[in-house]
């Protein structure tokens, strides 16, 4: 990697990028944007927090993803997290508590981290872990959710804590997204938008980038049907291919390179939405930000990993806290080797080279 570039800068240039641009979505709507206004702030504090840590050689990084459940009621097809085994249809097997993952919230604001992204199997199935992130103002919590699980004392909650934001999974169209992710999804999240939108709330969506949806899932027509539904904020994610047969779907430079200028010039034209790709273009972040360098990855048994995408642990954060696992050997071997630097087909560098992450970790 080149040892010019700073990372701390680059990331909180990231943060302040994301958090400008929500201020800006909710111009419209008084209580989030008062809301934003008071998370910038919130941020701001965060940012410093980090770079005094960076300053005494710790790098804390802002971002964390949680997958606080094994559980899913869909079975999407190319789901890397079944491919995995990280979700499964029988019962979560030591899976952390909400008392437990509260501590690891508290934790993450003390330490200046600024989003934790609350994914799963499907994460509203623990409403617990939800309510207790509700109350950590300071830290923004996107949930990757499929939908399917929105009730009204889901939207009562959203209303009381702003920090709270659903990002609902959609892949196109209503035949993509329900060939995709069964039969009736996509109309169920249009149900969704339309009562969110209805109560006044900031949502967003995430679509997975494959090379088959690409040009629809860009289009100004597909962005407009979620923009005047009340949808804010759109994360592109690129699909990676865990099998095989599904790699003719997984973007190749040609396609990020499409998806970015689209991008560019989608910015200019939807003002009122935050278009965020990932990873996007990792060249320009001297390689891949897992494993710590800008975030990592927490499954539902606590176990400290290095991406969703990688399912690998030597530490648990139950015994040694967020700032033990940021210091675990395999996280040092990633950040210090050059493995997270180094070009890759797909959409992951560690899973592309997988077979050398477990060759760390023995």
């Amino acid at each position: 990697m080149d040892s010019n570039f700073d990372l701390q800068a680059y990331l909180t240039g990231g943060v302040e990028k994301i958090v400008a641009g929500a201020i800006r979505a909710t111009l419209r709507n008084p209580r989030e944007s008062a809301f934003m206004l008071r998370f910038a702030a919130a941020s701001r504090t965060a940012s410093r927090k980090r770079a005094e840590a960076e300053g005494q050689g710790e790098h804390i990084p802002p971002f964390l993803i949680a997958s606080i459940t094994s559980q899913c009621n869909l079975h999407c097809s190319g789901c890397y997290s079944r491919c995995n085994h990280a979700t499964v249809d029988s019962k979560p097997v030591s899976q952390m508590t909400g008392e437990e993952w509260d501590r690891v919230f508290c934790e993450a604001e003390e330490l200046g981290i600024s989003f934790i992204l609350l994914a799963g199997g499907e994460p509203m199935l623990r409403r617990d872990v939800i309510e207790k992130a509700g109350g950590h103002p300071g830290i923004l919590f996107p949930i990757f959710t499929n939908g399917t699980f929105m009730d009204d004392h889901y939207l009562t909650l959203f209303d009381r804590c702003r920090n709270l934001i659903p990002i609902l999974s959609i892949e196109g169209n209503r035949e993509v997204t329900d060939a995709r992710r069964g039969n009736g999804v996509y109309d169920r999240l249009m149900e969704d938008m339309d009562a969110l939108q209805k109560k006044g709330l900031i949502f967003g969506a995430s679509v997975t980038v494959t090379t088959e949806n690409l040009n629809e899932i860009s289009s100004d027509s597909f962005l407009r049907i979620l923009s005047d539904r009340g949808c804010r904020a759109v994360i592109f994610v690129e699909f990676v291919p865990v099998t095989e047969e599904s790699r003719g779907l997984a973007p190749g430079d040609a396609e990020r390179a499409y998806l970015a200028d689209e991008l560019r010039r989608l910015r200019e034209n939807l003002t009122e939405m935050v278009l965020v790709s990932f990873p996007g273009d990792e060249k320009s972040s001297g390689g891949c930000l897992a494993a710590g360098r800008g975030f990592f990855h927490i499954n539902s048994a606590g176990g400290a990993e290095p991406c969703p995408f990688s399912p690998y642990s030597d530490v648990n954060v139950r015994s040694a806290g967020l700032r033990g696992a940021m210091g675990s050997s395999l996280f040092t071997a990633l950040r210090s080797g050059n493995i997270l630097a180094d070009d890759h087909p797909g959409g992951c560098v560690l899973y592309e080279k997988r077979h050398m992450v477990e060759a760390l970790l023995k």
